[in-house]
C-alpha cells in the first residue's frame, strides 16, 4: 500500500493516527471519530464548493484573557470582502451531513420506496386551529385527476385540488365508481315443462293462414308466444327426437326409425362431443339422455303416449341408461294417466313427453287404410290436452307447454332439408350436399326443416311472435337444463354456438 505524505497522519512506520489528537485511523479512513479532523486535504471541487482557503491563511487564535477588538473588513485586490472559512472539523461535519440527508431523500423518493408503498417524506409543522383545517378541507373538496408515471410503467391517478393552492393539507380521497357489471340472465321459475311433439310438418303447413289445424295455429298462437325460426336437425323422426331429449346426433339406423333394434357399435363416446359411434339405435350406458340429469337431480319424468304408437315415437326406449334401471319400469304411461296425475302439483313430473296416437299425430302417414291423415288429425288431440294441461296447478304456478313437429316432410311437393343454429357434421352419416355459402344462420341442407315451436306458459307475452332467434332441438335441450337446474348439457347440446330461450323469449312484461 502507498504512503501518503503531508499531515496524513502517518508516521514513518506506516502508522495511521490522527494528527491532532493522535487516535487510531484505519488505511482508508478520512476523518477521525475523535475530534473530526479530515485525512488529507479537500479535493479542489469540494474546497472550492465549501469556500475553504489553505489553513496557512488563517491568522492564529488570540492568547487567551487578550481582548482583541474585531477586525474592519477590508476589500481584498478584487474589491470582495473577506471570505468566511469555517473550521475544518465542523467543515467535515456538514459534508457527512448533506450526504446523509441526501441517501435519506434518495431511498425514500425511489422505485424501491415506492414498491414498497413508502410514503413520502412530511413535514409537520404545529397544528392549525379547528376554523382553518375546516376552511382547508372545504377548498380542497374539488379535486382533478393528474396522471402520475409509476415505475412499473403504469399510469396511476393523483388528485390535485382545484380550489387552492399551497393550503397545507392534503385533499380528501375521492371514491372510484363501482364496476358496471353486465346483468345476469335471470331466467323464470319453470318447474314443469311438458313438450309436445307431432309428426311431419312444415312451418307453413302447421302454422300459415291455411293451416288444417285453426286450434293450433289460431287460438293457441294467439295464447302463446311462436317461435318461427325453429328448426329440426336431421332427417328422420326417430333422429330428431333422440336428439331433442340427449343430444345425440343421428345414426344411419335412428334415421331410418330403427328397422332392427340392435346397439350402436362400436359405441365408444367421442370425448369431445360425447357423441356414440357407429352404426345402430340402441344407445349404450355412457350415452345418457334428459332422464339421467333429472334423476341425478332428484326431478321425476314420464312418457304419457297414445295408442296405437310406433315404438320409435318413444325415443327414451333406446337408452340402455333407462331401460335397464328398475327406476324406469313405470315412467310410460297412457294419455288418460296425464289427467291423473296433473291432479296434484306434487304428481305432475318435471319432465313430461307427450306423444299422441298414430292416428292423432298430424302425419300425412294414415295410422290404418282407410283412416284420415295430415294435421287436421292432430287437432282433436290437442284441444283434448292442451286445456287439461293449462287447468292444473303445475302449469298455473311455473309451467311450460311446448309444442312443436319432429321433422318437416322430406318429400313431397315441398320437401325442406334445412337447418341452422351452427348444425355439426354428424360423424355417423355422410356429409351432406354442398350448399352456396351464406351469411345467414339458415343452410339449404344437413337439417330437418324449418318445423317453428309454439310456447304457452304465465311467462310468455300471448299473441307474440319470436322472428328474430335462431333455435332448433338442440336449443330446446339446452334451455330446459337451464330452467330446471340441470348440469352439464348433453351431447350437442353443449355447443356454445347454440342459444337458449332467454329474457327475449320469456318476454311477459315487455
Amino acid at each position: 500500500m502507498s504512503v501518503i505524505g503531508g499531515d496524513d497522519g502517518l508516521g514513518a512506520a506506516g502508522a495511521a493516527s490522527c494528527a491532532s489528537c493522535g487516535s487510531s485511523l484505519a488505511a482508508d479512513q478520512r476523518y477521525c471519530l475523535g475530534c473530526g479532523e479530515r485525512r488529507g486535504a479537500l479535493p479542489p471541487g469540494v474546497a472550492e464548493w465549501l469556500s475553504i482557503v489553505p489553513a496557512d491563511d488563517v491568522a492564529e487564535p488570540p492568547p487567551v484573557g487578550v481582548d482583541v477588538a474585531a477586525p474592519t473588513a477590508e476589500p481584498d485586490e478584487e474589491g470582495s470582502l473577506t471570505r468566511y472559512m469555517p473550521e475544518p472539523r465542523a467543515a467535515a461535519i456538514a459534508v457527512m451531513a448533506l450526504l446523509a440527508f441526501g441517501v435519506v431523500v434518495g431511498a425514500a423518493t425511489g422505485p424501491v420506496a415506492r414498491s414498497a408503498g413508502l410514503g413520502p417524506i412530511v413535514v409537520v409543522n404545529e397544528p392549525a386551529p379547528v376554523e382553518e383545517v375546516e376552511a382547508v378541507e372545504e377548498e380542497t373538496e374539488a379535486v382533478e385527476p393528474v396522471p402520475v408515471a409509476t415505475a412499473a410503467g403504469e399510469e396511476e391517478v393523483s388528485l390535485v385540488p382545484t380550489g387552492s393552492e399551497g393550503a397545507g393539507s392534503l385533499p380528501k380521497a375521492a371514491k372510484k365508481p363501482p364496476l358496471e357489471l353486465p346483468e345476469e340472465e335471470v331466467l323464470p321459475p319453470i318447474a314443469h315443462v311438458f313438450a309436445i311433439v307431432l309428426g311431419d310438418n312444415g312451418f307453413e303447413t302447421a302454422f300459415g293462414d291455411s293451416s288444417l289445424a285453426p286450434y293450433l295455429a289460431k287460438t293457441l298462437t294467439e295464447k302463446g308466444e311462436l317461435l318461427s325460426n325453429y328448426y329440426a336437425v336431421t332427417q328422420g323422426d326417430l333422429a330428431n327426437e333422440i336428439a331433442l331429449v340427449s343430444g345425440q346426433g343421428p345414426t344411419p339406423a335412428t334415421a331410418a326409425n330403427c328397422p332392427e333394434r340392435v346397439d350402436v357399435a362400436p359405441g365408444t363416446l367421442d370425448p369431445t362431443s360425447g357423441q356414440a359411434q357407429g352404426d345402430g339405435c340402441i344407445y349404450p350406458a355412457e350415452a345418457q339422455a334428459l332422464p339421467d340429469l333429472l334423476a341425478a337431480s332428484q326431478k321425476t319424468w314420464k312418457v304419457y303416449a297414445g295408442e296405437p304408437h310406433p315404438e320409435w315415437r318413444n325415443p327414451f326406449s333406446y337408452f340402455h341408461s333407462l331401460t335397464d334401471e328398475p327406476r324406469c319400469a313405470g315412467c310410460e304411461a297412457g294419455l288418460d294417466q296425464l289427467g291423473v296425475d296433473l291432479a296434484k302439483e306434487e304428481d305432475t313430473p318435471a319432465f313430461s313427453y307427450i306423444v299422441p296416437g298414430a292416428c292423432e299425430d298430424g302425419s300425412e302417414t294414415p295410422c290404418e287404410e282407410g283412416k284420415p291423415a295430415g294435421l287436421a288429425t292432430a287437432q282433436p288431440f290437442l284441444e283434448r290436452v292442451v286445456p287439461e294441461i293449462e287447468a292444473s296447478d303445475a302449469y298455473k304456478k311455473g309451467g311450460l307447454i311446448a309444442i312443436t313437429f319432429a321433422q318437416a316432410p322430406r318429400d313431397g311437393a315441398e320437401p325442406d332439408a334445412s337447418t341452422c343454429c351452427a348444425t355439426p357434421e354428424y360423424p355417423n352419416l355422410p356429409a351432406a350436399p354442398s350448399a352456396p355459402p351464406t351469411n345467414s344462420p339458415i343452410k339449404e341442407t344437413g337439417g330437418g326443416g324449418r318445423v317453428g315451436m309454439l310456447l304457452l306458459s304465465p311467462f310468455v307475452q300471448p299473441g307474440s311472435i319470436n322472428e328474430t332467434g335462431y333455435y332448433n332441438h338442440f336449443s330446446f335441450l339446452l334451455s330446459v337444463e337451464e330452467l330446471l337446474g340441470l348440469a352439464p348439457p348433453l351431447g350437442y347440446a353443449a355447443d356454445p354456438a347454440l342459444s337458449a330461450f332467454d329474457s327475449s323469449v320469456f318476454n311477459l312484461g315487455e
